[in-house]
């Protein structure tokens, strides 16, 4: 359960681009134009549990790392910043004057060198980007700090019309006769960079049209993504006499006294439905656009064009959420029941769904024990992944603490293979803390191994983007788990494994399910919040089930997702990511001779390869029908295994 980082990020190059897979946690490809989100590793769940602790019960933050942007840049008026911006307004200006027009005509070689001299440029504006948003995360209430981003957005954005030419140049060569060019081994390293470009074809505009939205996508997609972004953040919340942020009060919601839980959920469905014209307002105008540009595109669904940068076929993406689907009663259903049951009740209202069992004494995590579990997990499976995750805390990679203003949830940002990842916690020493340590770690961990891939071709696709990190999260729970011989203990780590990833598998299922619905009826017309609300109760009793109970503020909560807004069709990918991990786990644990060095080789891979590529070497093919139930089938075992025990 983590909050997707509330930032955007802006894209260089229109929808067709390269940029268009590069997924929304990361920020490779930042050029400005159209917008995209910088969403951490998944707001996966109301509840975010590495989210700040209240000051009064928290820890000494003193020994949480911060992380150091002067990697990357010295500050937002440094002359090296300056510099950077200076030098990529010549190159592309250079650029263009070099190769506009000329794509067509020129050799394999002549085009490797363009290929090489765009990415080159784009590294540099994406560096640039991927500083204004960290800085910006750190701080999203410090003077200025939106300022300078949304300036360097607009410079950006300048810089990045000089090469909009490029990939619709690139497009509009024949398969022939590209074909001939990529006999060129120059070029031919790029191949999968190209194929990924000319996916989007068929749903490319005239020049005219792309540089009309490239150059006003600051002003409008990405100005409601902020509104959105700075609305959230200074919103206060009023419970037990103190006043708290969005991240404190739903926070709360995993207290262990009732009363703190029912007081938050209740002052959370008051605030976000005092301000759902304006959240309506945002999902309908955001809708809309999507689907004005759906329809000059001819993307047949909504969910089509991200299935396209993800991608991976509509058909199976249509298998997961029906296989899912299928699985709500016997999974989440089942699970609330058990719970119920443990807390005493017939039914669970909606704030008891994440609390904790009654014999949870919330175990706290010092930071240091929080790395020696996590490493520690990391080396019994791989050196490799524990060496690389090392640099993180030795390195200043991470930023750990709370502060006020800063960004709420975490993230893993990869920044650009020339430099290095940075990772943002919330960290508050719970054992989901530990587990969110984990999972963006593994993300981390990956963006440096598929560094070496180049900076066109080191981004995955979203649909194995969460690989790594599910992965690291399962390797720090199985060492969790064996390390804890008391039955109690035990029961209250895989009951909230079962939670973590029924709010991974279901919940994002149900999440797509409300993105689907909105979608498709804001195409007769604009939803008022009323209906947005109805749609979203909907969706939560289908795939929570009948042990949970909802009163009408729960109706808002819909309203602060933040995938919703700004990478609309995203979360599918968590459960694809989490049933791909469990059957990829429980292919290591059949056969761990030799995974290792298959598991790294995935994860070098970066975005050079298609997922049925990457799983080939594991006898695993996400087409078959039978891959979505082995993974559903890791957490149906954990639930029996709860339920065997009482």
């Amino acid at each position: 359960a983590r909050l997707g980082q509330v930032l955007y990020f802006t894209r260089l190059l229109p929808i067709f681009s390269h940029t268009a897979s590069r997924r929304p946690y990361c920020g490779r490809g930042l050029g400005a134009g159209h917008s995209e989100p910088y969403i951490a590793s998944g707001f996966k769940e109301e509840v975010m549990p590495d989210a700040t602790r209240a000051p009064e019960t928290g820890r000494d933050h003193r020994e949480l790392p911060e992380w150091r942007l002067d990697d990357l840049y010295p500050g937002p008026e440094s002359a090296a910043l300056e510099a950077a911006v200076a030098g990529a307004t010549s190159d592309a200006a250079t650029f263009a004057k070099d190769f506009e027009g000329k794509l067509a005509g020129a050799s394999g070689p002549r085009l490797a060198v363009a290929v090489a001299r765009y990415e080159a440029i784009d590294e540099v504006l994406s560096c640039l980007m991927s500083y204004a948003h960290l800085h910006y995360a750190a701080d999203m209430t410090a003077p200025g700090a939106g300022q300078f981003l949304q300036t360097l957005s607009e410079r950006i954005n300048d810089i990045s019309a000089k090469l909009l030419f490029f990939t619709l140049e690139l497009n509009r060569i024949p398969d022939e006769a590209l074909a001939r060019k990529l006999e060129s081994p120059a070029l031919g390293r790029y191949g999968p960079w190209l194929d990924e470009v000319r996916a989007f074809r068929p749903h490319q505009l005239s020049d005219e049209a792309e540089r009309l939205l490239h150059d006003k996508s600051v002003a409008g997609r990405a100005a409601w993504m902020r509104l959105f972004d700075e609305t959230i953040a200074g919103l206060r919340f009023e419970v037990g006499g103190r006043s708290l942020s969005s991240t404190e009060v739903l926070d709360l919601l995993s207290d262990p006294e009732r009363d703190a839980r029912k007081a938050a959920a209740l002052e959370i469905g008051r605030v976000f439905g005092a301000n759902a014209r304006l959240f309506a307002l945002v999902t309908n105008t955001l809708a809309k656009d999507k689907e004005v540009e759906d329809r000059w595109r001819h993307f047949a669904r909504p969910v089509s064009s991200r299935n396209l940068a993800n991608r991976v076929e509509d058909e199976v993406v249509e298998a997961l959420v029906t296989a899912v689907r299928d699985s709500f009663a016997p999974l989440a259903h089942r699970y609330y029941a058990l719970k119920a049951r443990w807390m005493g009740a017939d039914r669970l209202d909606y704030w008891d769904r994440n609390a904790p069992l009654p014999e949870d004494s919330d175990r706290a995590f010092g930071w240091a024990d929080a790395r020696e579990t996590v490493l520690g997990a990391y080396g019994g499976f791989s050196p490799t992944l524990a060496e690389i995750g090392t640099r993180f805390f030795d390195d200043g990679w991470i930023d750990a603490p709370v502060r006020p203003g800063k960004a709420p949830g975490a993230f893993s940002h990869p920044t650009v293979p020339s430099a290095h990842p940075y990772i943002l916690l919330n960290y508050q020493g719970k054992a989901r803390d530990v587990m969110t340590l984990a999972h963006e770690l593994g993300h981390g961990v990956h963006q440096v191994l598929a560094a070496g891939q180049g900076h066109l071709l080191a981004e995955t696709p979203l649909t194995l983007a969460e690989t790594a990190s599910v992965f690291g999260e399962m390797l720090t729970f199985r060492a969790l788990l064996a390390a804890e011989a008391e039955p109690g203990r035990r029961r209250i780590l895989l009951a909230g494994k079962v939670e973590d990833m029924l709010n991974t598998v279901v919940r994002q299922v149900a999440f797509h399910e409300f993105e689907r619905r909105v979608h498709d009826e804001r195409r007769a017309g604009e939803l008022a919040p009323e209906r947005l609300g109805e749609i979203w109760i909907e969706v939560q009793t289908e795939s929570l089930g009948p042990a949970l109970r909802f009163d009408e503020g729960y109706a808002s909560y819909w309203s602060y997702i933040p995938h919703f807004i700004h990478a609309p069709f995203y979360v599918y990918a968590y459960a694809f990511g989490d049933c791909l991990v469990n059957s990829l786990y429980a292919t290591y644990e059949a056969s761990p001779e030799g995974f290792e060095a298959k598991y790294l080789d995935m994860l070098r891979a970066g975005g050079s390869l298609r997922h049925q590529a990457l799983l080939a070497p594991f006898g695993l093919d996400a087409s078959d029908p039978d891959f979505w139930k082995r993974g559903l089938g890791i957490i149906s075992g954990f639930v029996d295994q709860l339920a065997a025990d009482g």
